[in-house]
């Protein structure tokens, strides 16, 4: 993440670090491959580097030729350790399944490809739809309430802390300590820097507030009427 700080010196932009984000679990786990090589490590690379590119394409084109985001504006001389540094150290943390990949593949760690896939499908799906819906001037102000947004307030978090339980339970091996992985993404989503940041951007729409009492906050499921 140290070059990472570098780009974002030269760019004068610390939104960077979303997009080295994805690459660098790619990196970690092709380097996790090359010093315990196993075919739970392929597939965990194969997997996300599908996630990792796709993830960093898609924040490079949202960011492109727009203001930093407003979440970095405010620790920009202090970027170093409270942005790259601490991503790195969660990097890690959410790395562990991948350093603890041991074993043959069991009937269980292809459950984990399974639940990764779903998960990928609703990250994916829910950015769209919702790119679609900021790119149509109609709706400018307004909250997406349509398709996977109609069942979750946050199915694109919802999908990508899926995915990191799908990854676990691929390398999974009765080494119980990598439930650290997985912990650290839905702690971080649910509590830190994903859901409550959103959720208190929107605190006084009052279009938001009647989408907050019908629809789930993060697990998809039948909206109230």
């Amino acid at each position: 993440m140290t070059g990472w700080y570098f780009v974002a010196i030269s760019k004068k932009r610390n939104d960077v670090a979303d997009i080295a984000w994805g690459l660098g679990f790619i990196l970690v786990t092709g380097f996790s491959l090359i010093f315990n090589p196993n075919i739970k490590l392929i597939i965990s690379l194969i997997l996300i580097s599908f996630w990792g590119i796709r993830l960093a394409t898609h924040i490079y084109n949202r960011n492109k030729n727009k203001k930093e985001d407003y979440r970095y504006e405010q620790w920009k001389n202090k970027a170093y350790i409270k942005v790259f540094m601490t991503q790195g150290f969660f990097m890690w943390l959410m790395c562990w399944p991948i350093l603890g990949s041991k074993g043959n593949v069991e009937w269980f760690n292809l459950v984990g490809i399974l639940l990764w896939m779903i998960g990928y499908y609703f990250e994916v799906v829910a950015d769209r739809q919702l790119k679609k819906f900021i790119s149509n001037p109609k709706n400018k102000g307004k909250i997406m309430q349509s398709g996977l947004w109609a069942y979750s307030r946050h199915p694109n978090y919802f999908g990508e802390v899926t995915m990191w339980w799908g990854i676990w339970l691929l390398n999974f091996n009765l080494n119980w300590w990598t439930l650290v992985g997985p912990a650290t993404i839905t702690f971080l989503i649910l509590q830190v820097s994903g859901v409550p940041l959103l959720e208190r951007k929107y605190k006084d729409n009052k279009e938001f507030e009647d989408y907050k009492k019908r629809v789930s906050v993060f697990v998809p499921w039948k909206p109230k009427k």
